[in-house]
């Protein structure tokens, strides 16, 4: 196990306790010396843990403490590698400019053991299907989630037959081969799901949602039957 993998356990360890717990406990559980565990304590205090104790009195991780990105595992680092990867082959190009900076800034903050895990992955994304064509702004839709604005779309149904809709949407879905819009219909006055290849135009109306992000997919979660992993 690197020191830094280590250093994350250790971390995730002291979350279990309420109360100090002694060093000699600490040790055990991990499988270290009493002298490395200190070492390690003294390691995450000048990274910006708030540890607080002392030998003889115990340690106590007090609430609100953010590991640093450089307190990563290897599997940790991995998925966020091939989750990366994925986004950069199967998305629009504001997002693979996205996922691209977000593992150089990364990379950046990792030690050297770990960046190279990272720089070397052997996780490999590959396109084995193309996406029917889709010119939908995707950027547009994920704006308008995030300021919970509606959208105005023409939209053709499963048989084809084109219908102008007012929706609120949600949550943005992406499938293998296509993408989804999870939005409310106003003229359904029902959850919807929208396959943006369908759309034939798409206007941000700049018209708030009355109901908040959170409510509507926890709704929507509700009565789909959907897991939080979704």
């Amino acid at each position: 196990m690197s020191r830094s993998a280590r250093l994350l356990d250790l971390i995730q360890l002291l979350r279990t306790y309420r109360r100090p717990v002694s060093g000699s406990t600490l040790a055990q559980r991990m499988g270290i010396s009493i002298r490395t565990l200190y070492r390690d304590i003294a390691t995450l205090q000048a990274q910006g843990a708030d540890i607080e104790g002392a030998p003889g009195f115990g340690y106590v991780l007090k609430p609100g403490f953010l590991m640093p990105p450089m307190m990563l595992s290897e599997e940790e680092i991995e998925a966020l590698v091939l989750g990366a990867r994925w986004v950069a082959a199967r998305t629009d190009d504001e997002l693979k400019d996205a996922a691209r900076n977000a593992l150089a800034k990364i990379a950046a903050v990792l030690p050297a053991d770990m960046r190279h895990e990272l720089e070397t992955n052997s996780l490999l994304v590959y396109n084995t299907r193309e996406l029917p064509l889709d010119t939908t702004d995707f950027p547009a839709i994920r704006e308008a989630i995030r300021q919970g604005m509606k959208l105005d779309i023409d939209y053709a149904d499963v048989n084809g037959q084109p219908t102008t809709r007012r929706i609120w949407p949600f949550a943005l879905a992406y499938f293998e081969e296509t993408r989804v819009v999870a939005a409310w219909c106003e003229l359904r006055n029902d959850f919807r799901h929208f396959r943006t290849d369908r759309f034939t135009t798409m206007t941000v109306t700049g018209i708030r949602i009355p109901r908040r992000r959170d409510r509507l997919l926890a709704e929507w979660r509700h009565a789909h039957n959907v897991t939080q992993d979704m």
